[in-house]
This record gives C-alpha cells, structure tokens and sequence, in this order.
C-alpha cells in the first residue's frame, strides 16, 4: 500500500485487514466506477448511531431535542469537512485529473463525503465496534468538553420557527452571486421573505456558510422591527 495511506492508517488508529475497502472509501466518483458513494451511505448511519450513542451516554438528563440538535451540529458537513482535513484526506483521494485541477480535493462536500465513507469502511472492515471507537476518537473530546447548551439552534432552523411560530411562511434562498475559482469560491446568497417584504444577504465559503450566514442577517432583522413595533 502507498505509504500516504500506511500514515493515513495510523491517523485513524485503525489498519485495514482489507485495503480495498479504504482504497474505494478514498475514491471520488469522477475517477472511476469503484467510487466511496455506498460506503459514504453506510458511514452516514453508522456516524449517526455512534454519535448518538455517545450523546446519550454524555447528557444523561437531556432530551430528545436537545441531543438531535447536538448531533446534527457534530454531522453537518462543516464538522465534517474540518475532520477530513485534520486526517489529511486531500493528500490521498483519488479524484478524475479534471476534478483535482478544479480544486476537487479541497471542497468541502467532496472531503465530507469521504470522511463519511472512511467511516463506512472502518465499519466494513472491523465492524461495529472498531467504527464506534473511531467516532469517538473524532468527536469524543468535543463531546466531553462542552454542555448541551453550548450548541444553539443553527441560523436557518432558527429563521424558520420565528416565522411558522407567527404563521408566515418559510424563507427563500438564491444565491446572488458567486466569485473567485472553484477550489477557493466565495458565495454570497440572499435569503427573503416575500410576503413581508423583507431579505438579507450574507456570505461565505460554500453555499449552506452563506445560507446560514444569510439567514442570521434576516432573523436579526425582523427581531429588531418586532421590538421597535413592541
């Protein structure tokens, strides 16, 4: 095996007593039919279930809420994405030449997605125990240094309830623009609510950052004319 994936091995604190399996967990579907898009399915469930494990075992006195609020802050593919980066994945996924020169080994949904698929693989390879020892390698420091609390509803979430809590509908996002070269874009995204003729804008590295940082901007908006009609 390349020494870039030895290393990799022992990163993940995991050696594969079937290579294959972490070969195709590193393989974009723009290199070949063998790609990592079923293991990023199984790596997703099996993520899930061990971050929920962890959760439960943690916050013994939160509520079912609470801990789908937590877990989905630790899955989303920022999360995600920051993880891939500390294993170094870029150095070893195998991407289509045209994919590597758009700066494929970079983006933050390609680098999720195989972070989800090692995952998958570990599982494969040594079952479920070995991929819940990994999960808790990755997350289990977070988990344990932080509250529940810590954790508050994300910025779209947030926007959403305000408006159904008052029966309007839900808001609209577009993205307005979008700058720089594909391994390094900027997104800038509007987000709107029509029947109140209101909207803001915001930005950031990939579309969802933009989103949320769009949507903050309108929640904070309609928070401040609320009070000044109060």
């Amino acid at each position: 095996m390349d020494p870039r994936h030895e290393a990799l091995q022992q990163r993940l604190d995991h050696r594969f007593r079937r290579p294959d399996l972490l070969l195709r967990a590193l393989t974009h579907r723009s290199f070949g039919a063998e790609h990592n898009e079923r293991l990023e399915f199984l790596g997703d469930a099996v993520l899930n279930l061990a971050v929920s494990s962890l959760l439960f075992d943690r916050f013994g006195g939160s509520d079912e809420g609470d801990l789908t609020r937590v877990r989905a802050h630790l899955v989303r593919e920022d999360s995600l994405h920051r993880l891939a980066l500390a294993m170094r994945l870029p150095e070893v996924l195998r991407l289509s030449e045209g994919e590597a020169r758009g700066g494929g080994a970079q983006r933050a949904s390609i680098l999720a997605d195989a972070m989800e698929a090692v995952i998958g693989a570990v599982y494969l390879d040594g079952g479920a125990e070995a991929a819940h020892a990994l999960v808790a390698r990755l997350f289990g420091e977070v988990i344990a240094g932080a509250g529940v609390d810590s954790w508050r509803k994300d910025a779209k979430t947030e926007l959403q309830e305000w408006l159904q809590a008052r029966k309007h509908a839900v808001p609209v996002y577009r993205i307005v623009a979008t700058r720089g070269q594909a391994h390094a874009q900027t997104f800038e995204v509007e987000a709107s609510v029509p029947a109140l003729e209101r909207s803001a804008r915001g930005e950031g590295k990939s579309r969802r950052a933009a989103e949320q940082e769009a949507a903050q901007a309108l929640l904070d908006q309609l928070q401040r004319a609320e009070g000044d009609r109060a």
